[in-house]
């Protein structure tokens, strides 16, 4: 087994410290220099394969700027990646876990090594600002590690405990089931698609890896640490491409095993149905992973520290624009302190500066046209269904430049029906619900079909303690944001709407990926 230290979860950095932005800014040249306008193919089988038409990347903040590009894969690019990855398990599948383990330990070593380099991209390429980039990479190399060690518990036979029978030895094995697809999405396009990909490779599968359009070249970037950490030849496709096309040939293949997506309610139950359907000559019930929406609220009742709830309120609601599946959506405040709570959210949101992911704007653009509309379609709504407190408005450009700009925008006495209560926006525009007391209150945050995440802020622990059990969400925190899940420390997922509840960054996710057989001998 390897002898490495107990996981721990890497540090953020300090960006209140000079050096410290002096460093990031240094890292914002570097990649302008070196990465801003790169190419990155496909990667079928070890070999870098180009097509004639590319996706570009954009920058949301300048939207004059093409960021750089991928190669845009075909139906045929798909059905090439999908039997490479088929011939590459048979031997990817014989490695022990130490030594699948050993090269997410090297390649979480090469990405600390380019740690601002890859949150400076992130900047340009999806608008993060320092800190949003920063604990997103700090995640990526989190969940590397993780993996890597949770991998050693399901090495050999017996590793799983069965009882005691006379006469006979019994004992389970773990085993890889095969190749799947791994769909990430834009608003984590470093942690998630790693996340995604580094889970079943280090249980033995291959994967084909879908970045989504909108940052292909973080996803190029770490993919190519991960080849330079000393993944073979086949064990990751890099397949960008368009998931109407090659998403769903691979989603409906009879040789896919598991799909694992992480995206829109849409989406993830289009995936969960079609894969539902065996097609001729497959041999198995495929495995879904889905991580879906979220319509998130967080409880204040008259019970609560203002200062803190606040503070939560605002980091949850517009951490990266509210561009975030757990981002508090939905404000439930208790009406006894509803004015108070009410009136220093509206003014500390209003403070916050809006700018570029590189000039570290606490909002910057949301990630594209498409969201940049639905945002706007959605403020339309609110403003004929609740009274607008902040915001309102698109603007599409700041400082000179076109950009998907949105103010942070509040409405506030929202109906707990309304539209903008209770669909996903995912955008920095937040529904602020008057509850009577902590009973309507806790009645209004299980109103959606969605689970992800919840929150409640109060100092009374006997509603602490119904919420543990009663407050309908996968993860729940108590007088803090509702935002910053920590690999290994809050194990990530939701359930009605929201998702499997497969809980990413968790003890027992690797389980997802492995089939169990049970071997019995008889003396």
């Amino acid at each position: 087994m390897l002898k490495i230290q107990e996981y721990r979860p890497e540090s953020f950095i300090d960006f209140t410290q000079a050096d410290n932005v002096a460093a990031y800014q240094a890292a914002l040249k570097k990649v302008r220099a070196e990465l801003v306008g790169k190419h990155y193919p496909l990667i079928i089988d070890g070999v870098r394969v180009d097509t004639a038409e590319k996706l570009e990347s954009i920058n949301p903040c300048d939207t004059s700027e093409i960021v750089g590009s991928t190669a845009k894969a075909t139906v045929d690019d798909a059905q090439k990646a999908l039997d490479g990855a088929w011939k590459a398990f048979e031997s990817w599948k014989k490695w022990t876990p130490d030594a699948r383990a050993r090269i997410l330990l090297k390649a979480s070593a090469l990405l600390k090594a380019r740690r601002l380099e890859a949150c400076a991209l992130m900047s340009i390429e999806v608008g993060k600002n320092y800190a949003e980039a920063d604990v997103e990479v700090a995640e990526a190399i989190d969940f590397l590690e993780y993996y890597a060690r949770t991998a050693m518990k399901y090495s050999g036979f017996g590793a799983a405990d069965t009882t005691w029978y006379e006469g006979e030895e019994n004992g389970l094995m773990f085993m890889p089931i095969g190749v799947g697809v791994s769909i990430s999405p834009w608003n984590f396009p470093c942690a998630i698609y790693l996340g995604m990909l580094a889970a079943p490779i280090v249980a033995g599968n291959c994967v084909i890896a879908k970045p989504a359009e909108d940052s292909g070249l973080i996803a190029g970037f770490v993919t190519d640490i991960m080849l330079e950490a000393g993944l073979p030849a086949g064990v990751l496709q890099f397949l960008p491409g368009v998931g109407e096309e090659v998403g769903e040939y691979l989603t409906t293949h009879a040789k896919t095993r598991f799909i694992t997506f992480t995206g829109s309610r849409g989406v993830g139950l289009h995936i969960n149905e079609v894969a539902a359907k065996v097609q001729p000559t497959q041999k198995w019930i495929k495995k879904v992973i889905l991580e879906l929406g979220g319509k998130d609220g967080m409880i204040v009742d008259e019970t609560a520290d203002i200062e803190t709830a606040v503070t939560a309120a605002v980091q949850g609601a517009f951490g990266f624009n509210g561009q975030k599946c757990s981002a508090m959506s939905r404000l439930i405040v208790v009406d006894s302190v509803y004015e108070e709570v009410v009136g220093q959210f509206v003014e500390r949101a209003g403070k916050l500066r809006v700018g570029t992911g590189e000039d570290n704007a606490n909002v910057t653009a949301v990630v594209n046209e498409e969201s940049f509309e639905k945002i706007g379609k959605y403020i339309g709504i609110g403003k004929g269904e609740a009274k607008l407190l902040l915001g309102g408005e698109t603007p599409g450009e700041h400082g000179g430049k076109r950009g998907y700009y949105v103010q942070p925008t509040i409405f506030g006495d929202v109906p707990a029906d309304a539209r903008i209560a209770q669909e996903e926006i995912f955008g920095p525009v937040i529904s602020v619900i008057r509850a009577r007391d902590w009973d309507h209150a806790l009645d209004i945050a299980n109103t959606t079909e969605y689970g992800l995440t919840g929150g409640v802020c109060s100092r009374d622990r006997a509603r602490l303690e119904q919420a543990r059990h009663e407050f309908e969400a996968g993860n729940l925190y108590f007088n803090r944001k509702i935002t910053g899940a920590i690999v290994g420390v809050q194990p990530f997922g939701g359930y009605n709407m929201s998702g499997t509840d497969s809980k990413a960054g968790g003890p027992d996710y690797l389980a997802n990926f492995m089939q169990l057989k049970t071997v019995t001998e008889r003396w």
